[in-house]
């Protein structure tokens, strides 16, 4: 199964130019964070209440996304609530996205290529190599935001992660969209962490723009 960080990623991709969604590297990075934290906890990794997130099991997963945020966890006594966590992990966000591409490319559903741009600079892009998985993301989400059906918890945090990095307009029709925004907030609200993670994002998206270190 792919890691929610994967979905995101391959939710954001655009297939036609192997590139991903210019969403921004600062909300880009606390999606990938927020993401880490919801597999770790549907993996009974890590806990939460409206309070603190504890550390319950601290054994590899053998994810390197969810790994490399398990370490940090279990090493820093300092930071106890979710939004705190996104806020850390997300400093790490070039790294949490450079991870989940590999993955992705391991897994054979995207390939790494270099291309020309403007005849001098090169820059990396990410052709689909299957697209199963791209499609399957798309229409899972599609069929729960355009239909009353009820979602698992999965799906639930994947459209909170998109609703709050402002991705579901760009993927889908953003005039459906808008006339679906009860519905999609009504989705965000089952989860917790997922309400947690998305406003976190959300506020991300509305803050100045900081500038990436160079992906």
């Amino acid at each position: 199964m792919l890691t929610f960080a994967e979905e995101f990623l391959l939710l954001a991709h655009d297939e036609k130019t192997g590139d991903f969604a210019d969403v921004g590297f600062s909300v880009m990075s606390a999606a990938l964070a927020g993401a880490a934290l919801m597999d770790l906890a549907l993996l009974n990794r890590i806990d939460m209440d409206t309070r603190r997130l504890v550390l319950i099991d601290r054994g590899e997963t053998g994810e390197p996304v969810l790994d490399f945020c398990l370490a940090r966890i279990g090493v820093s006594a300092d930071l106890s609530t979710a939004e705190d966590w996104v806020d850390e992990l997300s400093r790490h966000g070039e790294a949490l996205r450079d991870m989940a591409l590999d993955r992705l490319v391991a897994r054979g559903i995207l390939k790494r290529e270099n291309k020309r741009f403007l005849w001098v600079f090169n820059t990396r892009v990410y052709p689909m190599t299957d697209d199963r998985e791209t499609v399957e993301v798309k229409r899972r989400l599609s069929n729960i935001l355009f239909s009353d059906e009820i979602p698992d918890p999965r799906d639930t945090f994947i459209i909170a992660l998109a609703d709050g990095s402002d991705l579901l307009s760009r993927v889908f029709n953003p005039d459906e969209v808008d006339r679906r925004r009860e519905r999609i907030k009504g989705i965000v609200r089952l989860d917790m962490l997922g309400q947690v993670v998305c406003d976190y994002v959300r506020d991300t998206l509305n803050a100045p723009l900081i500038p990436p270190p160079g992906l």
